[in-house]
């Protein structure tokens, strides 16, 4: 089944989706940043047919988010990097990694954790103001057009 196209919606979180809303594509990143980069290893572990890998691949490659590196060049292999842009998505990830343990999990069933190497901590992460610094929580925000509002983003 081929899902809804996203494009025509002046949403940054509906342009993202376009991008990494397959679920995947989202598993395809999660084990990226745990360092897997062969498109043999990313089969063997998600269990994906090989078509739909190469698909995925190929569509992070071209949105910028991976890019192919050489390895062995006389059997055209290549590895699959994360780039600036798709680091960048590291809070996306472990935030809804840190969602499903609080949501899908006992906490004696959690599958990760994160430790920080400074403090050898387990630790969750919080949003904080870029500005000020404090810890961001869903009351004490609004939200307001920004400079490429259409007038349509926001409900009535």
């Amino acid at each position: 089944m081929r899902r809804a196209s996203f494009t025509d919606i002046n949403c940054s979180i509906a342009q993202a989706l376009e991008l990494i809303g397959e679920w995947w594509t989202i598993l395809i990143l999660r084990d990226a940043f745990f360092g897997v980069t062969r498109f043999d290893q990313f089969q063997q572990r998600l269990g994906i047919a090989r078509n739909v890998l190469t698909d995925r691949l190929n569509n992070l490659v071209d949105s910028g988010i991976m890019e192919r590196h050489a390895y062995d060049e006389s059997r055209g292999r290549t590895d699959y990097r994360l780039t600036k842009k798709g680091r960048a998505l590291w809070p996306v990830i472990v935030t809804l990694r840190q969602w499903g343990d609080e949501w899908l999990y006992e906490p004696e069933d959690r599958p990760l954790d994160i430790v920080h190497q400074t403090c050898e901590a387990h630790t969750g992460f919080d949003l904080a103001c870029r500005s000020c610094g404090d810890t961001i929580y869903l009351r004490d925000l609004t939200v307001a057009p920004g400079p490429g509002a259409r007038g349509d983003e926001l409900p009535n």
